[in-house]
C-alpha cells in the first residue's frame, strides 16, 4: 500500500491537466479553471515548505516507483495533450461562429496554455531515453513548437551546462523575460548546426527527411493546420498565445535549474552546478524533475529513482519561485543570498573567479 500512495502522489499533474482539459470543453466561467489552478498552486507550494527525498526504496533496496504504472502515466500524456488543444481548436471554431465570447476564449486559451506546458516534464523524461519512448517526447514537445528540445537538452545542457555554451544556463543578472528567448532560440541554433554538421558528414541534403532539426519542426504542422482551419488569422493568434505561454514555462524551468551557478569549461559537471528542489508540492508534481544534481550525474536514470545528493536548494518550491522570477528585483534579493552562499562554501576559485567577471 505504501508503494502505491508514493506512485499515486505523481498523478497531481495529469489529474490537473485533466481538469483544464474539463474546463476548455466546457467553456463558460470554467474556461478559466486552469488559470485558478495554478494561481491555487502558487499558494500551496508558497505555504507549504514540507521536503521530501523523492520516491526512495523499500527494504529490500528496490525503487519505490512503479515502472509499468509511471511509464504509463507518460505515453497517455501525449493523447491527453492533444484532447487539449482540439478542445481549444473547438473553441476557436465556437467564438468564430460566434457561439463562444471573448473572454471565453481568453480563459481557453490560457488554461491550455499553461497545462501544455506542463508537458515539458514527461517530454524532458522521456527524452532521456532512446527509440519509441525517444519519439514520444520528441511529438510531445512538438505540441509546442519545441521538438529541437529533445535533442538539445541531451547533447548541449546536459554537456555544458554552467557554462555559456549552454543556452539553457542564466547568467547572474539575466531576467527571465530575457532568458526566455536567449534560451529557447540558442537551443534551436545548436541542433541546426549539430545537424548541419551531421548531415555534411553523411554526405546528405540538409534539406531532407534526414534533417531533424526540420523534422522536428515538420512535427508541429498538423497543429499549425488545424488552427489555421478553425480560425484563420485568428486561430493563430490563439495558437502563438499557447505557444508562448507553454515555452515560457519551459524556459522557466531551465532558468531556475540554474541561474547563476558557473562551471569552467572543461571540468566536470558536480553536484553543486545545479539547484534542486526538495519541497513536497513541487517534487510531485513536476515528478522529481528539481533532482537536478542526481539527474545531471544519472542522466538516464528515471525520475522515481533520483535521490538527494546534496546539491543547493533555495528551500523554495516552482510554483512560488515562477512567481518570484516574474519580479526581477524580488527574485535577485532572494537568489543572491543562495548564490552567496554557494560562493562561500561550493564554488571553485575559478568558478568564482567567472561569478566576478561575467556580466
Amino acid at each position: 500500500m505504501k508503494k502505491l500512495l508514493i506512485n499515486l502522489r505523481y498523478l497531481l499533474a495529469p489529474a490537473s491537466i485533466s481538469l483544464a482539459l474539463y474546463g476548455v470543453v466546457q467553456g463558460g466561467a470554467l474556461s478559466w479553471l486552469g488559470v485558478f489552478m495554478l494561481g491555487a498552486a502558487i499558494i500551496v507550494d508558497t505555504l507549504v515548505k514540507t521536503q521530501t527525498k523523492g520516491a526512495g526504496f523499500d527494504d529490500e533496496g528496490e525503487t519505490n516507483g512503479i515502472a509499468w504504472f509511471q511509464n504509463t502515466v507518460m505515453y497517455v500524456m501525449l493523447p491527453l495533450f492533444i484532447c487539449l488543444q482540439i478542445a481549444l481548436a473547438v473553441q476557436v471554431s465556437a467564438f468564430m461562429a460566434g457561439a463562444a465570447s471573448l473572454t471565453e476564449l481568453i480563459g481557453c486559451t490560457l488554461s491550455a496554455g499553461i497545462f501544455l506546458g506542463i508537458g515539458i516534464i514527461y517530454g524532458h523524461e522521456l527524452a532521456h531515453t532512446k527509440g519509441f519512448s525517444f519519439t514520444i517526447a520528441r511529438l510531445m514537445m512538438a505540441l509546442s513548437g519545441k521538438a529541437h528540445f529533445c535533442y538539445a537538452h541531451v547533447y548541449n545542457h546536459h554537456l555544458e551546462l554552467g557554462h555559456q555554451d549552454d543556452p539553457a544556463t542564466s547568467p547572474r543578472g539575466r531576467t527571465l523575460y530575457k532568458h526566455y528567448p536567449l534560451s529557447g532560440l540558442g537551443q534551436s541554433k545548436f541542433l541546426f548546426m549539430m545537424e548541419k554538421q551531421r548531415l555534411e558528414r553523411l554526405g546528405k541534403p540538409f534539406l531532407s527527411h534526414h534533417n531533424r532539426w526540420l523534422t522536428g519542426y515538420a512535427m508541429s504542422l498538423p497543429t499549425i493546420a488545424l488552427f489555421w482551419f478553425v480560425g484563420g488569422w485568428a486561430g493563430m493568434a490563439v495558437l502563438a498565445t499557447m505557444w508562448l505561454i507553454s515555452n515560457f514555462e519551459l524556459e522557466t524551468l531551465n532558468y531556475l535549474e540554474h541561474y547563476g551557478l558557473y562551471r569552467e569549461k572543461g571540468q566536470p559537471i558536480d553536484y553543486r552546478h545545479s539547484w534542486d528542489n526538495s519541497t513536497a508540492f513541487s517534487s510531485w508534481f513536476f515528478i522529481e524533475i528539481g533532482r537536478q544534481g542526481d539527474h545531471h550525474d544519472r542522466g538516464e536514470t528515471h525520475f522515481w529513482e533520483l535521490d538527494e545528493v546534496g546539491a543547493p536548494d533555495t528551500g523554495h518550491g516552482y510554483f512560488q519561485l515562477f512567481a518570484l522570477a516574474l519580479m526581477p528585483k524580488v527574485f535577485f534579493k532572494m537568489i543572491n543570498e543562495s548564490l552567496d552562499k554557494w560562493d562561500n562554501e561550493m564554488a571553485s576559485e575559478g568558478e568564482l573567479k567567472i561569478a566576478h567577471t561575467v556580466k
